[in-house]
């Protein structure tokens, strides 16, 4: 027995020796680059608060009557304008002459910027531009023979692989912080234009702009930002791809702007419901819901109920994947657009045009019309537009839904003052046409009504029963 219990001690200590051998090494990833990644902090120039409800003291001759009131009753509130400390975070040397990448967000409002490098040394960094939508920012310090990354290839990452972060979370500079990539691809709220790449390595306040690195050392991309719901590390991080981020700072060094493809429409994703409705047999691409009145998509030839499955060469597997694919193409290029549409694929070609700077809201005013209370089998009462009303909405047909009862319209949140656009893959011209459509569609199958809602268009599905 005693020596069974040897043998079984020997063989687990002998398995955990092992696994213990298979774990990476960083200690010379972190000599060899360590002195690439940099401190940065910022200033931003304030006033107290009270001072800020206060103006300064009018520069009036000693000798004006109201000269002896100012300067009683105004000088005790008028404060001097302080600097304080705003934000820190992370940064890494991409040249050896001093350009070196962040995050926007770390740089943003400041006034004054410092960089601190490895060695200890401190320069006052010059924000050559910055890039909110990809949250990407390139700074400049004088100074020569810098040490620089070397930069790697973000698609050959492998979901499993390990990364390592180096940066200054909390300020504490040059923490190390190693996981494995977690995802890749990922698409996050209010991010359109940036693939991100999840990993689980702690990142915190002042991580940000930091470098990950893969196990040879390259940068592969810029730790930005982290799902968390407490503030602090929850093993979700994001990662900016280090070709999204160059591709933009070299933007920023030529030109000091980002230019972004743009062809005008507006999209949702396409669902199994939504691609049985339009006789599609896999659930990709990217659904048109509307098009932007002499935009470039509609001078092609795009039309709201198109679905988009391949833009210049690249598939778009989701709809997310369609605004940064746009929006990485350079304007004026001419390429080829791959649309499904009434149950075949058509190649369409198209001009891209370019995303102004400041894009300002539309919004429109919807009238009522008269109701008909003519109800539907799905509950709606509908109406036809008024001349008035279409120009009003932008439109060139569509149905009012004056009315909304129980039944699968409504379950499938469908309200009244919607405007109906479109069933399935044709335009709703009139009422009788629409009720034609819906008695034609059999009992089980789904279909898909183009709904405007104020400013947002969107298709929603819905399956007919028996009893509908």
């Amino acid at each position: 027995m005693r020596h069974i219990i040897l043998l079984l001690l020997f063989v687990t200590s002998s398995f955990v020796f092992a696994q213990a051998r298979e774990l990476p090494d960083f200690t010379g990833l972190v000599d060899k680059y360590g002195a690439t990644v940099v401190n940065i902090s910022t200033i931003q120039t304030q006033q107290d608060a009270v001072a800020q409800l206060f103006p300064e003291i009018p520069n009036l001759p000693k000798d004006s009557p109201f000269y002896e009131f100012f300067r009683r009753h105004m000088e005790p509130f008028s404060a001097p304008r302080r600097s304080e400390p705003r934000s820190m975070g992370s940064g890494f040397i991409i040249s050896s002459d001093g350009y070196i990448l962040t995050n926007a967000h770390v740089v943003e409002s400041a006034n004054e910027i410092t960089v601190k490098l490895n060695d200890k040394r401190e320069f006052i960094g010059e924000v050559i531009g910055t890039d909110k939508k990809t949250d990407i920012a390139l700074i400049k310090i004088e100074a020569e023979n810098l040490p620089k990354v070397n930069q790697g290839d973000p698609d050959e990452l492998k979901v499993g692989e390990w990364v390592v972060a180096i940066g200054s979370p909390f300020g504490f500079e040059n923490s190390v912080t190693a996981g494995i990539v977690s995802a890749k691809g990922r698409s996050l709220a209010q991010e359109n234009y940036v693939p991100f790449i999840q990993t689980d390595v702690a990142i915190n306040p002042g991580n940000s702009g930091g470098p990950l690195f893969n196990m040879s050392g390259e940068v592969v991309g810029i730790n930005s930002q982290i799902y968390s719901r407490t503030g602090g590390f929850m093993g979700l991080s994001f990662a900016i791809p280090i070709n999204v981020a160059t591709d933009i700072a070299n933007q920023l060094k030529t030109a000091g702007v980002v230019r972004r493809g743009k062809i005008g429409v507006m999209i949702q994703e396409v669902t199994k419901e939504l691609a049985e409705s339009f006789g599609l047999s896999e659930t990709h691409g990217a659904l048109v819901v509307s098009v932007e009145k002499n935009g470039p998509a509609e001078n092609a030839g795009i039309k709201a109920r198109d679905i988009i499955l391949d833009f210049n060469g690249q598939e778009v597997e989701t709809s997310a994947d369609l605004p940064r694919i746009v929006g990485n193409t350079a304007p004026d290029s001419k390429i080829t657009v791959k649309v499904w549409r009434d149950g075949s694929i058509k190649n369409l070609k198209l001009t891209v045009g370019e995303i102004p700077r400041e894009e300002t809201d539309q919004h429109y005013q919807r009238k009522q019309s008269k109701n008909t209370d003519e109800t539907n089998r799905l509950g709606l009462v509908l109406d036809e537009l008024t001349t008035q009303q279409k120009e009003q909405l932008e439109i060139e047909n569509g149905l009012l839904v004056e009315n909304v009862y129980p039944g699968i319209a409504s379950q499938s949140g469908i309200r009244k003052g919607d405007v109906i656009l479109g069933f399935n893959s044709k335009d709703v011209k009139s009422v009788k046409q629409f009720n034609l459509l819906l008695e034609q569609v059999q009992e089980g199958k789904n279909i898909a009504l183009l709904i405007k809602r104020g400013d947002l268009t969107t298709f929603i599905t819905m399956k007919l029963n028996e009893d509908d």
